[in-house]
C-alpha cells in the first residue's frame, strides 16, 4: 500500500513539475493534486528536493527500460537502421521529458547529495547505453575511439534537442534522427580512416559540473600533458643547450606541481618561461589552465 501511495505521489508530482516548474511547484500544490494531506507526503518525501529526486530517478527509470523494450523489438533490420530507431526514441522521450532531462545547472535541487548520486547514476547508465549503441552498429573498428563518438552525438543530440524543444525545428523526430546518424556515420568513416588518438577515455567521461573530476584524476591529466610538452620539447629543432634549458625549467615546474602546497608564484614563472616559445604557448596554456585549484 505504501509503495502505491509513493508512486501516486511521484507520478502527480512529475505533472506539476512540468506544468509549473520546480520553483512555483509547492508541496502543497502536490499534496492537493494528490487528493492528500501535505503531511502524508512529507512522510514519504521529507523535502521537495527528495520527491523532485524521486521523479528524476522514475523518469530516467522509464527511459532505459523502454530503451531495452525497443532492443528487444528490433528484429531483423539493419545495424544503421536499428540505431536511427534508438536515436529517434532517445530524441521523442528526452523532448517530451525535457524537463527531467535537462543539466539542472539552475536548480538548487543539484546540491542535494541524494540528487548527486541520483544524477551520477542516471548519467553513467546513459553513456554505457550510447557507447552500446553506437558499437553494436559499427563494432570493433571503433573500439579505441567509442567515447569520442558518444561525445561528439551527446553534443549534437542536445543542440538539437534545444531547438526541437524551442519547437525551432519543424521536422518529426523520426528525420531529425535519421539526420543524425548520417551525420555520425561520416564522423565515424573518417575517424576509421585517419585514425586520429582518441581524446576522451573511460575514466573521464563521466564528468562535469555536477560530477567534478577528483584530484587524483587530475593530477594524472596533468601528468599526461606535462609528458606531452616534454616530448615537444625533445623534437623541437634547437640547440642542445636551449633543450637542455627548458628541460630543466619544466622538470622544476614538475616537482612544484608534485608538493602538497605548490609555490603559486614559482609555477608561473616557470610556465610564462615556457610560454615565450610559440610552439609550447598552447600545450602550456592548457597546462595553465589545469593547474587552477
Amino acid at each position: 500500500m505504501e509503495e502505491l501511495k509513493r508512486q501516486q505521489i511521484i507520478h502527480t508530482a512529475m505533472g506539476v513539475f512540468k506544468e509549473k516548474g520546480y520553483f512555483a511547484a509547492s508541496m502543497k500544490d502536490i499534496a492537493e493534486a494528490c487528493g492528500m494531506a501535505k503531511g502524508s507526503i512529507y512522510k514519504i518525501f521529507p523535502s521537495k528536493e527528495d520527491l523532485f529526486t524521486a521523479v528524476f530517478e522514475a523518469c530516467h527509470q522509464t527511459m532505459f527500460d523502454q530503451a531495452r523494450r525497443l532492443d528487444q523489438q528490433c528484429g531483423v533490420a539493419s545495424s544503421k537502421e536499428i540505431l536511427r530507431r534508438k536515436i529517434e526514441f532517445q530524441l521523442q522521450f528526452m523532448m517530451e521529458n525535457y524537463y527531467f532531462t535537462s543539466e539542472f545547472k539552475e536548480l538548487p535541487v543539484k546540491d542535494n547529495e541524494h540528487f548527486k548520486i541520483a544524477w551520477r547514476k542516471k548519467k553513467l547508465t546513459l553513456l554505457k547505453m550510447l557507447r552500446d549503441c553506437f558499437y553494436e552498429a559499427y563494432g570493433e573498428p571503433v573500439q579505441a575511439y567509442i567515447w569520442d563518438i558518444v561525445i561528439i552525438y551527446r553534443g549534437l543530440l542536445r543542440e538539437y534537442l534545444s531547438f526541437a524543444i524551442q519547437k525551432a525545428i519543424a521536422l518529426p523526430m523520426s528525420e531529425l534522427a535519421l539526420f543524425l546518424v548520417e551525420r555520425m556515420d561520416s564522423v565515424i568513416k573518417d575517424m576509421i580512416r585517419q585514425q586520429p588518438a582518441p581524446v576522451i577515455r573511460e575514466s573521464t567521461v563521466a564528468f562535469n559540473q555536477l560530477h567534478p573530476m577528483d584530484e587524483i584524476t587530475q593530477r594524472q591529466m596533468a601528468g599526461e600533458l606535462l609528458i606531452l610538452i616534454e616530448n615537444k620539447i625533445q623534437s623541437l629543432q634547437v640547440t642542445a643547450s636551449m633543450r637542455e634549458e627548458w628541460l630543466e625549467v619544466l622538470k622544476l615546474l614538475k616537482e612544484q606541481l608534485e608538493l602538497e602546497k605548490p609555490n603559486a608564484t614559482l609555477l608561473r614563472v616557470y610556465a610564462s618561461y615556457l610560454e615565450n616559445n610559440p610552439e609550447l604557448s598552447s600545450l602550456i596554456r592548457q597546462l595553465r589552465f589545469m593547474m587552477e585549484r
